[in-house]
């Protein structure tokens, strides 16, 4: 690492380089570890810093030690720590800024983001169609070498983007290009495709083809398919689109996991797993490519939601198969409850209906995919088995469904610990937060979504009126009642901003928003709980709070140097911190300003430590 003022100092000095300073205490596991600690010097000691140990109402520190073994020795003052400075340990000058854990980020789906990136992007732009018709010929003129019959899949299309504001998706604006290529359009919201005939043909979408389980094929009057399809009628489409090669997709996924790695993640949750994304994390941990901690929550479909003991099965066979790959924690199911709240999805499931454009009442409220006596009996047989659901829920009424599923649960088997947890949460009825916190749910919120633009206002405001739109993202409301919170990005459904979104959560406006603020007074948090919550609150959620998400004496180094005062800057500053060094397990995923946040680098043993405890048990899962 260079040294500059701009960034830590990284270098091997003897302990004087310290400084004289007053003794203080160090914190440490207990006396017997702290003795143990004197008569060893650590692989790294961070000085001169603000040392967060996530502990609430704890001092902050100057100075924390990492053991050869991956763990943290002890924090304290930069004085008290020279005791573990010996010839080889590097030291790190922070220069006052931040030292954290690393963010636990307990809602995103990284390989879908490796992916993406294969493709041309969009990059959520708001375009008319004339506009979006043009930036796609540039695309196609770019690769002319796959005309006639070579995909064209482009990402990041913006499904309430397209201008003027109701314009519905058809497949006749996509033929009118010149191409007789298969075209589709990927939402990046990830509950929506847009498709050109050709590319419907080739899936053999037709009036014909019933909605899938968990979908919706939009079609014309006369029952025709459109081109819009909507969650689970994704699938129709993309299955027959021609996948990467396996080297290029692990390649591409290596890649966007050293980016995460440079923002600052030490953990993620992969909310949405099935068996190819597994094979590609067996690839990248082989190639020693896997920089962070990962929890698969693996996919339960609708279907197989109305076969508790179907599901058990298959969440234990890929258990079986999967569990020896180091960096992967099994524990953890996923189910989609229901779909998105903004027009023109409306896929969300309300309690009370949607509104139309001019503000009238409607008889649709959306769709709710795993019905409540379903949810109720999946929940009771998974938990009993001490597996822990993780549910999608947009909408008040999938939110409900879900705490009733988890309380039929309770009722069965009593608080067993497994921290159910429901994602999302973008509308919850206020007689619903008070359920959170007796029944151990764990609230996983993308609050980098709350604030005024596009997606929750022209699509959604006129949608579901004044009094509801207020309500949205409750984030305050829920940690007044006792619910713990927990944060996710859910990249690439977001470009991943993982300190403008730990500011969002403040200020509820963050630097992305187009028109303002979204009721900060009424649900913002205090920096101090947007910072837990995306560290030790997730880490709860993955039962990784004894491993990780603080930093105390024997739990794993997984931590970040940042580049400013996180607690002291401006909120609107936070957005644009930057990460300096990330250590996972006490070994350097992320060294800013050298060639260590490269993907080929990340293969190579770390002179600091080796990962710490590769492979996670399964929250003793059954």
């Amino acid at each position: 690492m260079r040294s500059s003022s701009s960034q830590p100092s990284r270098r091997r000095v003897l302990a004087t380089a310290l400084g004289a300073a007053a003794a203080s205490t160090v914190s440490t596991a207990s006396p017997a570890s702290a003795a143990s600690s004197k008569r060893r010097s650590a692989a790294l000691v961070v000085h001169h810093a603000r040392v967060l140990t996530g502990e609430a109402h704890a001092p902050i520190q100057q100075a924390v030690a990492v053991g050869r073994d991956g763990t943290v020795l002890a924090t304290g003052t930069d004085a008290a720590l020279k005791r573990f400075i010996g010839r080889d340990t590097e030291l790190v000058d922070a220069r006052g800024a931040t030292v954290m854990s690393g963010i636990h980020d307990g809602h995103a789906h990284p390989l879908n983001a490796g992916e993406r990136s294969l493709h041309p992007s969009l990059d959520g732009a708001t375009l008319t169609v004339p506009q979006l018709q043009d930036r796609i010929r540039e695309f196609l003129a770019a690769d002319t070498s796959h005309e006639p019959d070579g995909w064209l899949v482009v990402e990041d299309w913006n499904p309430v983007g397209l201008l003027p504001a109701g314009t519905v998706p058809h497949h006749r604006m996509l033929d009118a290009l010149p191409t007789r290529r298969p075209i589709a359009l990927i939402g990046d919201d990830g509950h929506n495709a847009w498709a050109n005939q050709r590319a419907l043909d080739l899936a053999g979408i037709t009036a014909a083809t019933p909605d899938p389980s968990g979908g919706h094929i939009v079609r014309d009057p006369d029952g025709t398919p459109g081109g819009l399809l909507k969650d689970t009628a994704q699938d129709l489409l993309t299955r027959v689109i021609p996948p990467p090669t396996r080297a290029q997709l692990v390649d591409a996924c290596a890649k966007v996991l050293a980016q995460a790695a440079a923002s600052g993640i030490t953990t993620f949750m992969d909310a949405s797993v099935e068996t190819h994304q597994l094979d590609t994390y067996a690839a990248l941990a082989a190639a020693g490519r896997l920089p962070q901690r990962i929890v698969p929550a693996l996919l339960i479909g609708p279907d197989l939601a109305k076969d508790p003991a179907g599901a058990l099965r298959h969440l234990r066979e890929l258990r079986t198969r999967y569990g020896q790959v180091p960096g992967l924690r099994f524990g953890t199911a996923k189910v989609f409850l229901d779909g998105v709240i903004e027009y023109p999805s409306q896929t969300a499931a309300l309690l009370s209906p949607y509104l139309d454009a001019e503000g009238r009442p409607t008889d649709h409220r959306g769709d709710l995919y795993v019905s409540a006596a379903d949810y109720g009996r999946l929940a009771t047989v998974l938990d009993r088995a001490d597996w822990q659901l993780h549910a999608h829920a947009i909408g008040d009424r999938a939110v409900r469904t879900a705490l009733d599923g988890y309380e039929a649960a309770v009722r069965a088997n009593g608080l067993r610990g497994n921290r159910h947890t429901i994602a999302h949460l973008q509308l919850v009825d206020p007689a619903d937060y008070r359920r959170f916190a007796p029944l151990g749910v764990v609230a996983c919120m993308q609050l980098q979504w709350a604030m005024r633009d596009i997606w929750t206002m022209e699509a959604l405001l006129p949608y579901i009126g004044a009094a509801r739109h207020r309500l949205l993202y409750p984030a305050r409301s829920l940690e007044r009642h006792g619910a713990l919170l927990s944060g996710g990005s859910d990249w690439p459904v977001d470009p991943l901003q993982t300190w403008n979104q730990v500011r969002t959560a403040v200020d509820r406006e963050g630097a992305e928003a187009s028109e303002g603020a979204l009721y900060p007074e009424l649900e913002g948090l205090t920096r101090a709980s947007s910072l837990r919550m995306h560290t030790a609150g997730t880490a709860y959620q993955l039962h990784m709070e004894r491993l990780s998400g603080r930093l105390l004496a024997g739990m794993a180094a997984d931590l970040v140097v940042l580049d400013r005062d996180v607690v002291r800057v401006p909120v609107p500053e936070v957005s644009g911190v930057g990460v300096r060094l990330t250590l996972v397990g006490g070994r350097v995923v992320h060294e800013g300003g050298s060639p260590a946040a490269s993907p080929s680098s990340l293969a190579r043993p770390s002179s600091l430590a080796r990962v710490h405890g590769g492979r996670h048990g399964a929250c003793g899962c059954g």
